[in-house]
Formats: C-alpha cells, sequence, structure tokens
C-alpha cells in the first residue's frame, strides 16, 4: 500500500506535492521543511466490497434499466424479447410433446440457391408431365366417347359403312328375285305344253320289206336307204300334246345334237308299256301317215323323257321338231 501525501491545509494555491515512491528519495522542496517519510503498512480490515449497480456509473440514468428514457426503452425491449424467447420455448416444446424435450433443435440450414441446370431440368420435367396429363386427359376422353358410340367422325363413318352394307343387301336380293323369277319364267315357260298341229302317233315295227305296203295291210311305206320299205305296225298310241319339245347338245359320241321330248303325265304310263313290251325294236313316230323318225328303244322309258339322236346338226334337229309338230 502505498501512502500519498495531503493536500496543504493551510495554503491556498499551494501545488499538490507528487506523490512518493517507496523506492526513491524524497527530495525536499525549497519552499517547504524538509520531511522525510517512510511507506508505512497500515494492518486496517478494508470495509466490505458491494457490487455497483447501474446507477452508481456515470450517466447510468442513459443505461438499460436507468431512470432515465433511454434506461426504460431499453428495459422495455429486453422485456419484450425475453417475452418471445419463452413464447418460442412453449412452441418449440408444446411440437416436440410426446418426445424429448431436451434433444437439442436440429440445424437450420440456408436454402441452397438453385442452379440454373437445375431450374432448365425442372422446367423440362414440368413440362413433359404437363404433356403426359394432356395425352391422359386425351385418351380417358376417346374412351368416354367410345362408350358413348364414338366420336362424329366415327359415327358418320359407321352409318356409312350401315347404308352400304344395306345397298349391297339390296341389291342382292334384288339379282336373286329377278334370277329366282325368271327361273319360274323359263320352267313355266318349259313346262307349258306344247300344242301339235297334227297328232303324234307312236307304233311299233314288228316288220320291214322291201316296196310299196300292199293294200289292206297295217304299215306305213317310207324311202329308206335300199329305196322304197314297207313298216308293218301294230296298234301304238296317239298323242296331241307334249310337255317340252326342244333341241339340245348331244350327250352321246357319234352325233352332235339330238331332239328331247317330254310327256304330259297322261301319256307316260301308255309310253312306258309301249317302250317295255318294244325293247330291242323300232318305234315309228307317224304323223299324217308319214314316218317322221325311227328310233331304236334301248330300255323301257318310264319317266316320259325320249330323246332322239341321231342329228348331225342344229338345222337337221330343228327339221326333226317342225315335222313332230305336223309343221
Amino acid at each position: 500500500m502505498r501512502v500519498v501525501p495531503r493536500r496543504s491545509k493551510g495554503r491556498q494555491g499551494a501545488p499538490d506535492a507528487e506523490p512518493v515512491r517507496p523506492d526513491e528519495p524524497t527530495v525536499p522542496s525549497p519552499s517547504s521543511p524538509v520531511q522525510v517519510r517512510a511507506p508505512v503498512t497500515v494492518e486496517e480490515p478494508l470495509p466490505p466490497t458491494q457490487p455497483l449497480g447501474p446507477s452508481d456509473l456515470p450517466g447510468a440514468s442513459d443505461l438499460p434499466g436507468g431512470s432515465g428514457p433511454v434506461g426504460r426503452r431499453a428495459a422495455k425491449k429486453a422485456a419484450r424479447a425475453e417475452a418471445k424467447a419463452v413464447k418460442r420455448g412453449r412452441r418449440k416444446a408444446g411440437r416436440r410433446k410426446g418426445g424429448d424435450a431436451a434433444a437439442p433443435a436440429p440445424p437450420v440450414e440456408p436454402p441452397a440457391m438453385p442452379d440454373p441446370d437445375q431450374r432448365r431440368r425442372a422446367r423440362s420435367a414440368e413440362r413433359h408431365r404437363a404433356a403426359a396429363e394432356a395425352k391422359r386427359s386425351r385418351a380417358a376422353q376417346r374412351q368416354g366417347l367410345a362408350r358413348k358410340g364414338g366420336t362424329p367422325e366415327a359415327k358418320a363413318l359407321r352409318q356409312h359403312r350401315s347404308a352400304l352394307l344395306v345397298m349391297v343387301i339390296t341389291l342382292g336380293l334384288l339379282i336373286a328375285a329377278v334370277a329366282v323369277t325368271g327361273g319360274m319364267i323359263a320352267g313355266q315357260m318349259r313346262t307349258r305344253p306344247v300344242a301339235l298341229a297334227a297328232p303324234l302317233h307312236v307304233y311299233p315295227v314288228t316288220q320291214t320289206a322291201p316296196g310299196q305296203c300292199p293294200n289292206g295291210t297295217q304299215g306305213v311305206s317310207a324311202q329308206a336307204v335300199g329305196g322304197m320299205t314297207c313298216y308293218q305296225m301294230t296298234q301304238g298310241i296317239a298323242i296331241r300334246e307334249v310337255a317340252d319339245l326342244r333341241v339340245q347338245k348331244s350327250r352321246t359320241a357319234g352325233s352332235d345334237y339330238e331332239v328331247a321330248v317330254t310327256l304330259r303325265k297322261a301319256d307316260r304310263r301308255a309310253f312306258a308299256a309301249l317302250t317295255r313290251a318294244t325293247v330291242g325294236h323300232d318305234l315309228a313316230f307317224v304323223v299324217r301317215n308319214t314316218i317322221v323318225t325311227l328310233p331304236r328303244v334301248d330300255m323301257p322309258i318310264l319317266d316320259g323323257k325320249v330323246v332322239v339322236t341321231g342329228q348331225p346338226s342344229r338345222k337337221d334337229a330343228a327339221r326333226l321338231i317342225r315335222a313332230l309338230k305336223g309343221g
């Protein structure tokens, strides 16, 4: 502890004495009596120290917590900050309810600045998503239209196809009707009875003799290859009307054309009995006492369809038909 000399009480305006250092000798001032002092150690207890408050410092009224306006404002700000901190702590504790309240909150990292390439990729991905969504929407719309009957173009196409199908079916039915009608007409024309101008007599030939037939002989004289020949005959049948009479292509070898005669049902039975009795012999078809043809019976004809073969040309077949009709 250092001892500092006090000011002189008896003198006014006396200069203050400088403190005396213990390791330096004291030099007497010329205007004051010489005094030599040694350092004195005082063994006295120090008074108890007390902490200084804000009001004990100079300008304490302007510090936070002081009585001045600046101190009051600072105190209010500190109180509000403390209240906000308490509220934040309560909210955090409420969010962490059920967990460890003492666990430290994770550090908050500052948001990273987006990279231009990432932004570009993000925009491209967003465009792709929008395009895919639009495609799905169009597909769903088409499916809905298909369930309801399709788009107007599809409906028009179906209607066109239906109309075309109906037209084709109608045309086919019309053609079939015409064909059937023509067939029926042709059948009717074929089955229409053919009236003969003179009765057609069919006689079985029993014997032939050269020359003219004598009087009283039942027979007919006709020109043959060897000259005039007498064909003697027995009782036959007379046909005045036939069901069909026409020229057709020959089905046998040795002739080109043939004449088909279809008898009516009324004459078929008599003709069948006649042919059954004359198998292997000739039948004479006589019109107005003239032999028109002289075919040989190969087998009994039971269905009334007579075929006369051996006509070399169509003209010869047509000439035979006219003779059978009595023209």
